[in-house]
């Protein structure tokens, strides 16, 4: 019996030096792990380049829905309101031509244009070609029949292929500008603030138009002439901010 216990005892104190042992090699690592993966989330709020791309993709894409909210209703209000006077059939032709053309164009016309210019030349230029697009909407009132569908139409495709590039451009910046095992995280980081924008965008588009309505013989900016106006100053803020020094490259991947 002594010898039994003896042997017991022996074995107890060697299983719980192995535990031991392997505590202490594998407990550190772990909590390496840990400290990297709170590190790892940490570091996206510090990586300016994916930052400051994030806060363009923002308000672009705020832009982008206050235009689309306003679109329909400016399409379809009567002519003494400032609007087209479309029927909705009318609106959903112009719509229709305009999303088969988006995907065309993603397809096989913005990768070329990538491929040479650079995703932030891209979206300089998109940026600065949407605003005289926008300017010339309100006066398309002056319009009417055949001319007034094909010229909105035009206006539609050209605007919203510009959105497509702007926002392309954009994402291209953000998942270069972390690492493999980091763009799941940034992706969800620049939704989740583009969401809030989008969220805030219809309602603010919506309030504008209203009171644009109300103001439709007053000598600055009548009627919708503010509604485009307003759009592309959030337009040119856009712009602005895809200069240097806001918007950073990080420099394996400054093209440009």
């Amino acid at each position: 019996m002594p010898e039994t216990l003896h042997k017991h005892k022996a074995s107890e104190n060697g299983k719980q030096s192995v535990e031991a042992v392997e505590a202490h090699l594998i407990d550190p690592q772990e909590k390496v792990e840990e400290s990297a993966s709170v590190d790892t989330k940490k570091s996206l709020f510090k990586n300016w380049p994916l930052m400051s791309s994030i806060i363009v993709y923002c308000i672009f894409s705020y832009h982008d829905m206050a235009y689309t909210e306003v679109f329909s209703l400016w399409a379809e209000s009567d002519k003494k309101y400032g609007g087209l006077g479309l029927s909705s059939e009318d609106v959903g032709q112009t719509l229709g031509i305009t999303g088969g053309s988006l995907l065309v164009y993603q397809m096989f016309i913005y990768p070329r244009i990538n491929k040479v210019l650079g995703p932030i030349k891209c979206c300089q230029i998109a940026a600065a070609l949407c605003i005289p697009i926008l300017f010339a909407y309100p006066y398309m009132t002056y319009l009417s029949g055949p001319a007034l569908s094909v010229i909105l139409t035009i206006a539609s495709v050209l605007k919203n292929d510009i959105a497509a590039t702007i926002i392309t451009s954009i994402f291209i910046l953000q998942n270069n500008a972390v690492s493999q095992d980091q763009r799941g995280a940034a992706n969800g980081l620049a939704m989740t603030a583009m969401s809030l924008f989008k969220a805030v965008a219809p309602a603010g588009a919506g309030i504008v138009f209203s009171w644009a309505q109300t103001r439709q013989h007053t000598f600055f900016l009548p009627g919708d002439h503010m509604v485009f106006f307003l759009l592309n100053m959030i337009e040119l803020l856009g712009l602005v901010l895809t200069f240097k020094p806001f918007l950073a490259v990080p420099e394996h991947n400054d093209r440009n």
